[in-house]
């Protein structure tokens, strides 16, 4: 499938603006407007939600957000005892659904709604637990050059903990999966447990599935990945990802250069089909966390940082798609990662099961818009 023209006309951002964030910034308000002009069903202004960056959250919604996430932590598994013997807590739960499904919701046709209607169950769990707003999103961009000091990873009562302690340690070299590439990453600030903040003493259960090793193209996992195996969190935060592959002009080029579903999920991910060398934004923010369960693709929501990454993950696919909402509400590809093992394509009639996280099923075509009333209704700023 070729790239198409963009089918309405957007501003011409200078370069400065592009890279400062301004544009994205200019690309969100079109989208918020474009947004309020497509309501469907029971979505409408008076119960439109809206979600907002970590940093705009006032110290109190912040610490409402971490107690309701301790609250999700705490609360019991909800499948039978013994079926996942390393899942404790309804947290623990949507670390293994995500590791269940791994194979078939990255490098896939599914890959952006699958994540979008994951989220949105996140929220409603942590809303059930006493949190009284949506979920935050973590704009990366702000944070290049040295995410220690992100409001997201400063250790603060207010922060998702800080950085791991610092382990001497090797970069790492990341074997891009179907070719023969290798991407390297500078060694980062951390490695150990996180020392500070809200979860400095959490416990690891789940995995490692698929956990890089530093200085090899290996990666580490246990023969049964669903026991329990209890470890610190870890994380590694790491600047050269964030600078390679999450600034303002790497979010705001893959809105704007790429014109159909095909590309722009491509370019997002990284896929080496459609080019070598590149971890995309939802690899360059989990590379920017780092550490374990961070590093590793299956249970990487075992950082409680990862729902605020995929927020934004989802926050610019909503972009991308209010830009031309028409033309963008189609899927393409396989039901496989990276098509392996070959696969049929993927309609938008197909079925997203995230069960027990959420008891309701969706289409594909029903989560393609976040006003569209059922399941969503909210919008970013």
């Amino acid at each position: 499938m070729g790239q198409q023209a963009l089918a309405v006309s957007l501003p011409k951002w200078e370069q400065f603006a592009i890279g400062s964030g301004l544009a994205l910034t200019g690309l969100n308000s079109i989208a918020l407007l474009n947004s309020l002009g497509n309501f469907k069903g029971s979505c409408n202004p008076s119960n439109l939600k809206v979600r907002q960056e970590w940093r705009t959250l006032s110290k109190a919604q912040r610490k409402n957000f971490i107690a309701a996430v301790k609250c999700v932590q705490q609360t019991p598994s909800l499948f039978p005892a013994g079926q996942v013997p390393g899942s404790f807590s309804l947290f623990d739960d949507f670390v293994y659904v995500h590791l269940n499904q791994t194979p078939f919701i990255h490098a896939t046709a599914t890959f952006l709604t699958w994540h979008r209607y994951y989220t949105h169950a996140y929220e409603k769990r942590l809303q059930v637990c006493g949190y009284n707003g949506n979920i935050p999103y973590w704009e990366w961009g702000y944070d290049v050059n040295s995410p220690r000091d992100s409001p997201v990873f400063d250790g603060s009562d207010t922060s998702l903990g800080s950085d791991g302690a610092y382990v001497q340690h090797e970069g790492l070299q990341l074997a891009q999966p179907g070719v023969d590439s290798v991407v390297s990453i500078a060694p980062g600030t951390g490695g150990g447990c996180v020392y500070a903040g809200p979860f400095a003493n959490m416990t690891v259960h789940l995995g490692p599935v698929a956990m890089p090793l530093y200085g090899s193209t290996n990666s580490t996992g246990e023969a049964n990945p669903v026991a329990d195996n209890p470890r610190c969190l870890k994380r590694d935060l790491n600047a050269d990802s964030a600078r390679r592959w999450t600034t303002f002009r790497n979010t705001t080029d893959l809105i704007l250069n790429n014109q159909n579903v095909e590309w722009f999920q491509a370019i997002m991910q990284g896929d080496p089909r459609y080019g070598l060398g590149s971890l995309g934004v939802p690899g360059g923010g989990h590379y920017i966390i780092g550490g374990d369960p961070g590093s590793d693709p299956f249970i990487s929501p075992g950082d409680p940082v990862f729902y605020l990454h995929h927020a934004q993950i989802d926050r610019i696919y909503w972009i991308w798609q209010m830009l031309d909402f028409a033309n963008r509400q189609n899927v393409f590809g396989t039901g496989t990662i990276m098509n392996t093992p070959p696969s049929n394509n993927v309609t938008v009639n197909e079925w997203i099961d995230i069960t027990p996280l959420n008891s309701e099923n969706k289409q594909i075509k029903d989560l393609m818009s976040t006003v569209g009333g059922s399941p969503f209704c909210y919008v970013y700023i």
